[in-house]
């Protein structure tokens, strides 16, 4: 045996004691002989070699630089626990939730609109949202390079979409949802579907084939639809791509008719719920229903006769407004040419809007009521006051004419509206003041009161308020032309509004588009009263209406083609110089008539313009007329307002010199 010792001397030799003796039997041992050796040693051998002697470091360095590695090595670990656990919780946590919960918006559905009658102009159907997780659409995935590209080569023609706009979206990363469509037609979808099933199928048959739409999803939406096409539109407007009001009543009452958006938060898995994991949701609250004031049979006659009229005077535009003389609500705005909301695409653009509320046009002779009611409030003439017309009148830097080279007309005050004189309404005017600059104050505080140069309170978007100089700044031509209607600019429903004051016993109503909102738990709200304001007596609204009686009743009169059989009819007609919107310079002409019915009893207010008719006649009362009498006959049976029975006025027209 080899001891091995810590240090480098070498140890004494000692003698390994041999095997015992054997003993014999009963215990004897045997006698030595002589030269036996002593007892206890053993024959000498040949000599062993030293032990070796192997030398042993100190263990302790090694365990020490052992001990540091791992303490080296927890600390990393530890530290990068702090980091993961209480530094960066937050964001690491943040990371795995929008690995594995999506949110996303809850539409809320947005509200109808309906005319006054409940009946449905706008609404919003069921529609669907394709949506795609880009995660799924990745060579891992799908085991295809080119899976986005697959995939949008089948969406695209479904979609209507850029088959580049949609496989680019299919690679986006860092996100696991992405908008492809909105607001598709369950059709849509259900063509997605189909492929998807379709590609599901080839799939088992075919291990080679990838289902590369198994990242296209749907999410529930809606989609506005106008039930009635182009029928008033210009007034409802449209909702654009984004789900807001692009224009008309969408627009100015987006607020009310949108709701309030909800939200949701979710668990998903291959962008399937997962109901186990929980969700978080904020319910979407519907939005509110509009109940218009228009009436859509009365609508539709008025829009069906100007458009044909348009068409049949190849004309640029014309619009037709009805409206409730004693309440002020509209009962009708129809434009030509229109749109339908449900097709923007092929809609032109200039036909968008509501022209009725956004033209500033110069009205002409039908301007001539406001005139006429200055010259009767201010008591510088009766309806039989004699005026003599010559057939040039010099004023100014200007030499004036009528409409029609004549005579000298011996004319009434009545007649000079009825025959619709220029030179006769510069003569009466003129009379406003002691001179004529106070006749211009004058008869621009009346102009100012029956609404010209404001806004009509609509509220309505893109609405012009028109223009009307301050009378300091007219021009010297502007002090005879405002009076007979050029040289001033207002909108159809300001002029509608002048009528309907008149109609009303001299009292302006603000005219209304909307009745009131029904809100999401049924509760109707009426909307706010109309503002009222007293323009003119009603002993002149009064007179106003016999003289504007003798426009149409009278043989002489230049409304004779409005004339009502069984009612006593109120109206005016108006040609005038028109200015080209693309020039700034006058070309063509706007045809118009104003008027209501009955004479005696208003109820209806009726008002037609045309701008450039390029064929056939172009007088108000030619081609305005007519469509004064259909949609008036139309609007007076619908509303059922019977005759009053009573005999015209017959004012007289002329004097005898």
């Amino acid at each position: 045996m080899t001891e091995v010792v810590d240090s480098g001397r070498q140890p004494p030799r000692r003698r390994v004691p041999g095997p015992a003796r054997p003993v014999r039997p009963g215990g004897q041992q045997r006698r030595p002989g002589p030269g036996a050796r002593p007892a206890g040693q053993r024959r000498p051998g040949p000599r062993q070699p030293a032990p070796r002697t192997i030398r042993l470091g100190s263990p302790r360095p090694r365990l020490r630089m052992v001990s540091l590695a791992l303490t080296l090595v927890m600390i990393a670990f530890v530290v990068r626990l702090l980091q993961v656990q209480a530094v960066d919780a937050g964001e690491y946590a943040a990371k795995a939730d929008r690995n594995r919960y999506v949110g996303r918006v809850l539409a809320a559905e947005r509200g109808g609109i309906t005319d006054r009658n409940g009946v449905d102009l706008a609404i919003s159907a069921d529609a669907n949202d394709i949506t795609a997780d880009p995660t799924m659409f990745t060579r891992d995935q799908l085991k295809v390079g080119d899976g986005p590209e697959q995939a949008a080569a089948l969406l695209a023609p479904i979609l209507g979409a850029d088959q580049d706009t949609i496989a680019g979206k299919l690679r986006t990363k860092n996100t696991r949802y992405v908008l492809l469509a909105r607001r598709q037609t369950p059709q849509v979808w259900n063509q997605i579907t189909d492929l998807k099933t379709a590609l599901v199928k080839k799939a088992k048959d075919d291990p080679g084939t990838v289902n590369v739409l198994a990242g296209v999803f749907q999410e529930p939406s809606s989609k506005r639809v106008y039930p009635n096409g182009d029928l008033a539109a210009g007034i409802l407007g449209w909702v654009n791509a984004e789900g807001k009001g692009g224009g008309g009543i969408e627009q100015q009452l987006n607020r009310q008719l949108s709701g309030k958006n909800g939200k949701i938060r979710y668990a998903q898995s291959g962008g399937r719920l997962v109901p186990t994991a929980g969700s978080a949701e904020t319910p979407a609250v519907a939005g509110s229903d509009i109940e218009l004031t228009i009436d859509r049979d009365i609508q539709w006659a008025a829009q069906s006769a100007i458009t044909e009229q348009v068409k049949k005077s190849k004309a640029d535009r014309g619009y037709v407004i009805v409206q409730d003389t004693r309440t002020g609500e509209i009962l009708a705005m129809a434009n030509s040419p229109g749109f339908n909301p449900n097709d923007l695409t092929r809609a032109n653009p200039d036909a968008l809007g509501n022209a009725a509320l956004q033209d500033a046009y110069e009205p002409g002779s039908t301007a001539k009521v406001m005139s006429m009611a200055a010259v009767l409030e201010e008591n510088v003439a009766t309806p039989e006051t004699h005026v003599i017309v010559p057939n040039r009148l010099h004023r100014g830097d200007r030499l004036f004419k009528d409409d029609i080279d004549h005579p000298t007309w011996y004319l009434t005050l009545n007649g000079v509206l009825a025959k619709s004189s220029n030179i006769g309404t510069i003569l009466a005017t003129g009379e406003l003041g002691r001179n004529q600059r106070e006749s211009n104050r004058i008869l621009y505080s009346y102009l100012r009161k029956f609404g010209i140069g404001s806004y009509t309170g609509l509220g309505f978007p893109g609405e012009t308020k028109g223009i009307l100089a301050a009378p300091g700044d007219w021009s010297t031509s502007q002090q005879y032309t405002i009076p007979f209607g050029q040289g001033v600019s207002i909108n159809a429903m300001q002029a509608t509004s002048v009528y309907s004051t008149i109609a009303n016993g001299g009292v302006r109503v603000a005219p209304t588009l909307v009745r009131g909102t029904k809100g999401p738990d049924g509760r109707f709200t009426p909307a706010p009263k109309p503002k009222k304001t007293r323009v003119v007596s009603e002993r002149t609204a009064k007179t106003l209406a016999r003289m504007l009686e003798s426009v149409v009743d009278d043989e002489e009169g230049t409304g004779t083609k409005a004339r009502i059989p069984g009612y006593r009819v109120a109206g005016k007609t108006g040609t005038a110089n028109r200015v080209d919107p693309a020039t700034g310079r006058y070309r063509g002409y706007t045809s118009s008539f104003a008027g209501f019915a009955p004479a005696d009893k208003p109820r209806i207010t009726v008002y037609c313009a045309i701008q450039n008719a390029t064929k056939g006649n172009y007088f108000g009362g030619q081609i305005c007329g007519p469509i004064y009498k259909e949609v008036m006959e139309f609007a007076l049976k619908t509303l059922q307002v019977p005759p009053t029975g009573a005999g015209p006025a017959n004012l007289p027209v002329s004097f005898k010199p």
